[in-house]
């Protein structure tokens, strides 16, 4: 706002816009929480603490009062819907900024897809800030539909709301020194840039902290999170659809380290974004946990803006932004108020106000983003000759997205390895749908629980080929070609009927359709993949992270099977 404007307001000449009267304030930056009244001028918080005069008064009744939280790290395309439909189901639970990696997007439309997430999300009532894509593709070991290097990541830096430089997930190529590692590190060197080394540790670590990356949010242990806390990073505790980690970090959190640590979702469905929450659901859990509430909410606001350096935001103190959550009890943390940008956004869960719709009225980035599966369907082949007794198979961990490395027999039929649902053993295929090169990589997985049919989806971390999982060649390829017809989406079928689809016509990652209507055919696919057998949470999600080949241990992409520690394609059949 304007500066003279704010002195008047806030030395007490004339009167703010808004008084938040009565409330009890969270201070994030002293951990107390103080009795006081906010007041609030344009977009801007004026004075905390001392009463205003006011043009607008609200009475908290004694209500806590505390800055709007903020997602460290999240994929705004894994909720399955355009950035005005996920702020539709974030910001009511109390979220007003998220700092989102569009990779996904990028990985089949490269630059135009960051273009469109900025453009889908000017002026909504959820601060969007984006983290170039540091990964596009994650490797060379998988077929994306772009590549993104340092001078194409250079030409987006300087766009509105970009924040830095996203999860480095080129572990390799930051310690060892590769070329197009070293130029994206050293571009944004003056820029804040986000870590992805999940299980790296000793010298390793030592050398990827020093090239750059400082925080993290793929720890799976506490041993894990000590040792790169230790070494001057963020830790980005997380909860997921896929991955959940919460439970098992937070006991790692003490006075003299929470302040390193802060909270992301990094990929939520549509059911669990509205059934559980955001990030007042990994409040609420870590508070159940036995984490101090207040070192809880200073993880969700203060700590993760002081790492992105927004100097805006994340505290309730003069000259930041009005972005405001009122809550009643400290230890079931739930927005009763929503205020972004001084304005009352979301009431009791509701939205309040008219909400922009974000046009994307670009048609090059618009075209860019439709239109994305292309598969060369006679050079792909589903069978797998047996050549040998023992193969290699990804084994599944339930509420985690890394994989064991199994040595499994076959089950041989008429001299191919087949499915066998009696062993909860699956074949599995990712066939490359950017370039329609024929590519298509074969293997098996355990830990579906799928007893007939098949799932399939577009959705296939990161490079976002078509993941196919089934129990036999016939229900696989009816499958396959479902999610081609739909243009991307998720479907189950069984046999050569389709049970259940979930149009994802944005990038094969998004739809553009209601959140609430996305959220009911992802309900009817679900239900659907578990009366086949399927035994997970969400086996679309899991199905999804089973293509991810910088995840341990081991991977499928439309290249083969990747060992993720070893780093490298390797054969299916063990010699």
């Amino acid at each position: 706002m304007d500066l003279n404007r704010f002195l008047s307001i806030a030395r007490g000449d004339e009167p703010a816009d808004l008084l938040l009267r009565n409330g009890q304030i969270v201070n994030v930056f002293t951990g107390e929480i103080v009795a006081g009244d906010v007041a609030i001028a344009d977009d801007t918080l004026v004075g905390v603490g001392p009463t205003y005069e006011a043009e607008k008064e609200i009475d908290l009744g004694g209500r806590y009062v505390c800055p709007g939280l903020i997602d460290a790290h999240v994929h705004v395309e894994s909720s399955m819907v355009a950035p005005a439909q996920f702020a539709r189901a974030v910001v009511p639970r109390g979220t007003t900024t998220v700092v989102t990696d569009p990779h996904e997007i990028a990985n089949v439309a490269g630059s135009d897809g960051v273009r469109y997430m900025l453009i889908a999300s000017e002026g909504l009532p959820l601060t969007v800030l984006v983290n170039l894509p540091s990964s596009v593709p994650a490797t060379d070991m998988a077929t994306a539909g772009a590549e993104l290097d340092a001078v194409d990541l250079k030409a987006l830096a300087d766009l509105p709301r970009i924040a830095g430089l996203a999860e480095f997930m080129n572990v390799p190529g930051a310690v060892l020194g590769l070329p197009g590692a070293l130029e994206k590190l050293r571009a944004f060197r003056d820029r804040v840039i986000d870590g992805h080394a999940p299980g790296t540790s000793g010298k390793w670590l030592q050398a990827y902290v020093g090239a750059g990356p400082g925080s993290d949010h793929e720890c799976t242990t506490v041993d894990e999170m000590l040792e790169k806390l230790r070494l001057g990073m963020y830790v980005f505790i997380r909860e997921a659809t896929g991955a959940k980690n919460l439970r098992t970090l937070v006991p790692a959190v003490t006075p003299h380290n929470a302040r390193r640590c802060g909270f992301a979702t990094d990929d939520r469905h549509p059911s669990d974004l509205l059934d559980e929450g955001h990030i007042d659901y990994l409040i609420r859990l870590a508070v159940e946990e036995g984490l101090n509430p207040v070192a809880a909410i200073r993880m969700a606001t203060l700590n993760v803006a002081e790492w992105f350096r927004l100097r805006d935001r994340g505290a309730l103190a003069p000259g930041r932004r009005a972005d405001v959550v009122v809550f009643s009890d400290l230890k079931d943390f739930r927005a009763e108020m929503v205020f972004s940008g001084g304005r009352l956004v979301a009431r009791d869960g509701d939205l309040v106000g008219d909400w922009p719709e974000p046009s994307v009225d670009d048609a090059d980035v618009r075209d860019a983003v439709r239109g994305s599966v292309r598969v060369d369907w006679e050079a792909i082949d589903l069978s797998v000759p047996a050549e040998g007794d023992q193969m290699r198979v990804i084994g599944i961990v339930p509420d985690q997205i890394v994989t064991q490395s199994l040595v499994m027999e076959p089950t041989v039929v008429g001299g191919e390895a087949v499915s066998d649902p009696e062993r909860d053993l699956l074949k599995l295929a990712v066939i490359e749908r950017h370039r329609a090169t024929g590519n298509v990589g074969i293997g098996f997985v355990q830990g579906f629980g799928l007893q007939h049919g098949a799932i399939a989806g577009s959705v296939g971390h990161d490079a976002h080929n078509l993941i196919v999982a089934g129990c036999d060649d016939t229900s696989m390829w009816t499958a396959a070609r479902a999610v081609a017809d739909l243009q991307g989406g998720l479907v189950v079928v069984n046999g050569e009927k389709v049970l259940a689809t979930v149009p994802l016509p944005i990038g094969g990652l998004m739809s553009d359709r209601p959140l609430e209507k996305v959220r009911q055919q992802m309900d009817a696919a679900v239900d659907a993949a578990k009366d086949l057998g399927a035994s997970l949470h969400d086996p679309f999600m899991t199905l999804g992270f089973l293509a991810l080949e910088v995840i341990p241990s081991l991977k499928l992409t439309d290249r083969g099977l990747v060992d993720v520690d070893a780093f490298e394609i390797v054969p299916l059949w063990v010699e």
